[in-house]
């Protein structure tokens, strides 16, 4: 099983701290115009929110491993529910490279894998290089490729 870049944790971290400051945001406009709530109360609430959006982004990095299996991408993540997900090759339809502000900052990409199925099928393996993205991406199409020959339909 692959580990994803370590630089991912940063970009989770960044994303809870944020999430956390828009909160204390929020908490000190009910402040301002609602009721008294005193700032050192506020305060407390975004650093605990920013306490566990880093735990809970080491954690996350811990457990995201996948691999390229010989029929299958397989991957398994989760901190509260641990997910493991089988995506046979013959089901990907198409495979993308995204990368937003914050990953290219990062240095980071991530591939994702959209399959024939019900709404939302499609798989994101976040905290690539670039370059690994690029490869897992050319490697997941050609398995795909060679695998519609197996398919039975």
């Amino acid at each position: 099983m692959e580990a994803l870049h370590p630089r991912i944790r940063l970009f989770w971290i960044a994303k809870g701290a944020i999430g956390a400051i828009a909160f204390g945001v929020v908490l000190a406009a009910v402040d301002q115009w609602v009721t008294d709530v005193p700032t050192a109360a506020i305060a407390a609430v975004v650093l605990l929110g920013l306490g566990l959006g880093i735990a809970y982004a080491v954690q996350l990095y811990r457990v995201w491993q996948y691999e390229v299996q010989s029929d299958a991408l397989y991957l398994e993540r989760g901190v509260l529910t641990f997910v493991e997900t089988s995506v046979p090759f013959v089901r990907v339809q198409h495979v993308d490279t995204q990368f937003g502000p914050i990953e290219r900052a990062l240095g980071l990409s991530s591939v994702v894998v959209y399959t024939a199925g019900s709404r939302n099928a499609d798989v994101r393996i976040p905290g690539l290089t670039p370059d690994r993205a690029r490869d897992l991406q050319d490697t997941l199409r050609k398995l795909a490729v060679e695998s519609e020959a197996d398919d039975g339909v």
